[in-house]
């Protein structure tokens, strides 16, 4: 019987040894194209993460390939997905007081979005988020200033002359009111669509920030970039919270580390990229617009001032968020 014990028990510690040694998958899923600097920092993640605790197993997924681009947040909610690039057009859906940031011309450029989000109203903002949807931000990070990308090239000196104009928007009730704003007609459409339907004429532009068309080809397709700077958009680097509470708190403070230093990767590497972009595409060929802000401006303050879509926002916030300096 004592060689039988010392099987048993040999194999006790076999099973422990393995159990032990599973590894924690996480997936990660986001929207970018596997050359834009959100889904390179998203490796860099990755790499950091696995290094500093070898027990992660971190599943990167660009270009929408695991999720539909605008489910990742419901799939994280239900316990499918452990992390995602969410939007704040995403977090609004859900939290209507804090729609107000996907507001055209809310930030002036990435330092005062930076300064706003990583300070108390960026706290609040993500406590919030923390209570209300279960889902922990765990840095903010930088997607660029949105600009509109035609396939025919026109005269822009104001929204009206981008009425009757069908570009496509991400899907969503602020995407649309977004469209409005800078005048033309939002038509929603998965990202991962986008090149085949400027190809086709399906649509007649599209908007992004230039880094990421860019990286998408974009500029194959069209001829013109009108620089409205409509957006200055900021994205989380999110995680489900039952997920990230059930790990070890040095579990949690490595992924975090990690988490930070890949969206202040994303942020240096696009913001070098954003001071010769626009030189770079207009070299391929694009004809480069920069129309006076002031008519767009003050479109979409007639636009949000009439929008039903905007009633529920908080506007003490968005005028402490206005006011950072």
């Amino acid at each position: 019987m004592k060689p039988l014990r010392w099987l048993a028990l040999a194999a006790a510690l076999v099973s422990a040894t393995a159990f032990a040694q599973q590894k924690i998958p996480l997936r990660f899923s986001t929207a970018g194209p596997p050359q834009d600097f959100l889904a390179r920092s998203i490796q860099q993640f990755k790499a950091d993460l696995e290094a500093a605790a070898p027990e992660f197993d971190v599943q990167v997924h660009p270009a929408s390939t695991l999720f539909r681009q605008g489910t990742e947040v419901p799939a994280m909610q239900r316990g499918n997905l452990e992390m995602n690039t969410m939007t704040t057009f995403e977090v609004a859906q859900q939290i209507p007081e804090f729609g107000f940031f996907n507001r055209a011309y809310l930030f002036r450029d990435y330092d005062h979005a930076y300064r706003t989000l990583t300070g108390p109203l960026g706290k609040r903002y993500a406590d919030t988020v923390a209570a209300k949807m279960g889902i922990v931000v765990l840095a903010p990070t930088y997607l660029g200033t949105r600009q509109v990308n035609l396939r025919v090239a026109r005269d822009v000196k104001g929204p009206t002359d981008l009425a009757g104009v069908k570009l496509r928007m991400p899907g969503g009730p602020d995407w649309l009111l977004l469209g409005q704003s800078i005048g033309v007609t939002p038509t929603p459409m998965n990202m991962p669509e986008v090149y085949l339907a400027l190809q086709t004429g399906t649509i007649d532009g599209q908007e992004n920030p230039p880094t990421i068309g860019n990286a998408a080809k974009f500029f194959e397709v069209t001829k013109q970039l009108v620089l409205t700077s409509h957006l200055v958009q900021p994205v989380f680097y999110a995680i489900a919270k039952p997920f990230f509470d059930k790990l070890t708190p040095d579990q949690r403070k490595k992924l975090t580390a990690a988490a930070v230093k890949a969206a202040r990767w994303n942020d240096e590497q696009r913001l070098n990229d954003e001071k010769t972009i626009i030189d770079g595409l207009a070299g391929r060929g694009l004809t480069v617009t920069r129309p006076d802000l002031a008519p767009f401006r003050a479109n979409a303050d007639k636009v949000y001032a009439g929008a039903d879509a905007a009633k529920p926002w908080d506007r003490k916030m968005m005028e402490e968020v206005m006011s950072v300096r």
